[in-house]
């Protein structure tokens, strides 16, 4: 943009100089100059401060790392990479046998246990018993109901489900491989449909001209030529290089950086739902803001995003 309005005004000049026959001496040409520095500063100014624009702009997506509840055998994976699911879909099984033989063993011993609680209160009534074991015999049946609901539990989340709708990317789970209940081990990751945010990294310096509901423009670089239009939904109020964490480390001023604003960008144009498919969630872009600050400023902007838009068709030579 700044070349293109350097050369608009040097093509200004020339014309002026040749249609008026100014002479070319050593007051017309640095008053041309000059002038076209105040002007063009002067543009570009106006333009960055109150029409704010983000090179650093992204769609992200959320995803789930699977983890599986219970630690077993993966016998079975159901689910295929990149291949939309249903909540409750099925993704993989474990082996459920160990889970299937602690639910056996646990309703033989509520039997028994049902039998002791029965006699028990028999010989209560008899005169024969104490309230005492009846209380014991209880207390033994109850806990291994409790203990029967937690393997039943168990045993179905061997079996496991689609949290949302979405899909699994990048499937690389196979029968054979043993699964953990560990945080620090998921099996694959799901990544759920319609939770895709589109996030422009805005300068400090234009905070005051981040507002709400105000238009917008996004180019994305896998979609050349094409900017569409939005809206700003809101501005993330808080900035990640500022946060403190407990730890053992004191506060210091090595590798502090400024940060950037992030602002959540809302594409209401009705043409990019025919590009969604082709965008690959993560998609990279860029970004601008207009205001209703000096707003005919704002064609300068829009120009901008434009010419970046166009040199996504040219790749880089590496």
């Amino acid at each position: 943009m700044d070349l293109l309005l350097i050369l608009t005004y040097g093509a200004f000049c020339i014309g002026v100089f040749k249609i008026f026959k100014i002479p070319l001496n050593k007051w017309t040409v640095p008053t041309a100059v000059l002038g076209g520095v105040l002007l063009i500063g002067s543009l570009i100014l106006l333009m960055n401060y109150n029409h704010p624009y983000s090179e650093s702009t992204r769609e992200y997506f959320i995803t789930t790392p699977v983890v599986p509840t219970v630690t077993g055998r993966v016998i079975e994976v159901v689910s295929e990479g990149n291949q939309e699911l249903k909540k409750g879909d099925v993704l993989f099984r474990l082996d459920p046998t160990p889970f299937k033989n602690k639910v056996l063993a646990i309703q033989a011993q509520i039997v028994s246990a049902e039998k002791d609680l029965e006699r028990t209160k028999d010989l209560l009534r008899t005169g024969a018993g104490t309230k005492r074991n009846v209380d014991l015999a209880q207390a033994n049946f109850d806990n291994l109901s409790a203990q029967l609901a937690t393997e039943e539990y168990n045993l179905s989340e061997t079996t496991f489900r689609a949290p949302t709708d979405g899909f699994v990317t990048q499937l690389t789970l196979r029968p054979g491989a043993r699964a953990a209940s560990l945080p620090l081990r998921p099996v694959m990751v799901f990544v759920h449909k319609n939770e895709r945010h589109i996030i422009g990294w805005y300068r400090q310096n234009n905070a005051s001209r981040l507002t709400k509901d105000a238009e917008a423009e996004v180019a994305f670089d896998a979609i050349p030529g094409k900017v569409f239009s939005g809206t700003v939904a809101q501005m993330l109020p808080v900035i990640a290089e500022g946060q403190l964490q407990a730890s053992g480390n004191l506060i210091n001023m090595q590798g502090t950086s400024p940060g950037r604003i992030p602002v959540t960008i809302l594409i209401d144009d009705p043409e990019f739902e025919a590009y969604r498919d082709q965008l690959p969630s993560g998609a990279y872009a860029q970004s601008a803001i207009y205001t209703e600050h000096f707003h005919h400023v704002a064609i300068m902007r829009k120009v901008l995003l434009r010419m970046s838009s166009w040199m996504n068709y040219l790749f880089p030579f590496h």
